[in-house]
C-alpha cells in the first residue's frame, strides 16, 4: 500500500525460493526463483519531523531480563536486527540518486518494520526488509518512474554488501519482480549492462510443491566463502560444476513451459547432488542434509529453497505422496507447508521504466 506524499506508505516484499540454478547466479550463471506468498517482511514509512529508525520490539532488543537471558538471546539470534538494513539501503539509495542526478525533494520521514521470515532459513528474510524500505524510498520521494527495475536489486544487494552480506542478485530480482522469474547471469549481461537479464514466467506452470524448514536452523551465510575462491583461481571441478547448475535452470525452464514435471523431478535432485558435491557435507550440515533425503525416501524430489535451512519440495505422485511426505517429515521434527506462490509485484510504472532489450 502506497499514499501520496505526506501520507503513511507501506509496502510489503516477500520470502523467496530458489527453484532451479541456485547458487550459480554468483557464477555467472542461471537461475529460476519465485516470490514466496507464506513469508514476508514490512516496511512502514511516516513522513515527520526527524529522519527516525524505529528499534522493533523483538527483533532489535536491547532490554533483558537478565545476563543469561541476554546470552541466549544472542546464541539464537545473533547480534543483528533490521534496524542496519534499513539504514544501509537509505544510504544505497541516497548515493545512488545523488550519482544519477536524481534530485530528491526535502522532508523526513520515519521508517518501521516487521518480518514474519523464519531465521536463517535461507528464505532471504534480510533482503526482504531492504526491497520492502526501498520501495517505500520509491514512492515517498516520487522516483519510482526514475530508478529502473533492473537496477534496483543491485541496491538492495549493495546494501546488504554494505553490512558484510555475502548474497547474489537471484534473491533481490525475485523480491522486486515477484512471481515466477527466470533470470540469465551470463558474463556478457552482467558486464554490458551491470546486472541480469530477466524474464518473467507465468506462475500457473508450477505444480504443487511444498516448504520444509527447520524449527531451529544452521546459519545461511557462510557456506559460499571457499567455493567463490576456488572459482576464481580457476578450480576446474568448481567451474564444471556451478556450469552444470547454471544449465539445470536453462532446462528448468524448457521443463516448466511443457509441464514435463518428471524432468522437474530429476533437475531438483540433481540440483541438491550437485551443491553437496560442490560445498561438502560439513558445510551443508547433517540436519540440512536430512532435510533433503526425508523428501527423497518417499519419493520425492527436493532441494534447498537457498544454503540451507529451507527445502522446496515436489510430490509427482500426488496427494497420496504428500499425505508419506507429510508424515516424515513431522516424525522428523521439521514443519511442512504448501507453497504459496505471489503473482508479479510490478505496478504500470515499475513496467514503463524497464529498459527495452
Amino acid at each position: 500500500m502506497a499514499g501520496e506524499n505526506g501520507n503513511v506508505i507501506e509496502h510489503k516484499a516477500y520470502a523467496r525460493v530458489g527453484l532451479l540454478g541456485n547458487p550459480s547466479d554468483v557464477y555467472y550463471g542461471r537461475t529460476i526463483s519465485f516470490s514466496l506468498g507464506n513469508f514476508w517482511a514490512s516496511v512502514r514509512l511516516q513522513p515527520s519531523k526527524e529522519l527516525v529508525i524505529v528499534p522493533h520490539p523483538t527483533h532489535d532488543l536491547v532490554q533483558f531480563e537478565s545476563l543469561s537471558h541476554m546470552v541466549n538471546r544472542l546464541q539464537a539470534e545473533g547480534y543483528y536486527g533490521g534496524v542496519r538494513l534499513l539504514m544501509a539501503i537509505c544510504k544505497v539509495f541516497h548515493n545512488y540518486c545523488r550519482d544519477e542526478n536524481i534530485s530528491l525533494r526535502e522532508g523526513n520521514f520515519t521508517l518501521s518494520y516487521d518480518t514474519n521470515i523464519p531465521r536463517q532459513t535461507g528464505l532471504s528474510g534480510s533482503s526482504a526488509i531492504v526491497c520492502a524500505a526501498l520501495s517505500c524510498l520509491l514512492d515517498f520521494y516520487n522516483v519510482r518512474h526514475l530508478i529502473k527495475v533492473e537496477v534496483r536489486p543491485n541496491l538492495i544487494l549493495n546494501a546488504e554488501k554494505e553490512l558484510g552480506i555475502v548474497a547474489g542478485l537471484q534473491d533481490r530480482v525475485a523480491q522486486v519482480y515477484g512471481g515466477l522469474v527466470y533470470m540469465d547471469f551470463s558474463k556478457k549481461y552482467m558486464e554490458e549492462l551491470g546486472h541480469g537479464n530477466y524474464t518473467p514466467m507465468d506462475i500457473t506452470i508450477l505444480p504443487p510443491l511444498y516448504l520444509v524448514y527447520a524449527e531451529n536452523p544452521s546459519d545461511s551465510g557462510k557456506v559460499h566463502s571457499t567455493v567463490r575462491q576456488r572459482w576464481l583461481d580457476g578450480d576446474e571441478f568448481i567451474i564444471s560444476s556451478m556450469d552444470e547448475v547454471a544449465n539445470i535452470a536453462l532446462e528448468g525452464r524448457a521443463a516448466l513451459l511443457a509441464k514435463d514435471y518428471g524432468k522437474l523431478v530429476a533437475l531438483m535432485n540433481r540440483n541438491f547432488d550437485l551443491r553437496r558435491s560442490i560445498f561438502g557435507d560439513n558445510a551443508l550440515g547433517a540436519l540440512n542434509i536430512k532435510m533433503i533425503e526425508v523428501a527423497r525416501r518417499v519419493g520425492a524430489a527436493s532441494k534447498f529453497t537457498g544454503s540451507g535451512g529451507a527445502a522446496v519440495v515436489f510430490c509427482p505422485d500426488g496427494p497420496s505422496q504428500v499425505e508419506l511426505l507429510e508424515d516424515a517429515y513431522h516424525k522428523a521434527g521439521f514443519v511442512i507447508e504448501p507453497v504459496k506462490v505471489i503473482p508479479s509485484l510490478l505496478n504500470d510504472i515499475d513496467l514503463k521504466s524497464i529498459s527495452s532489450k
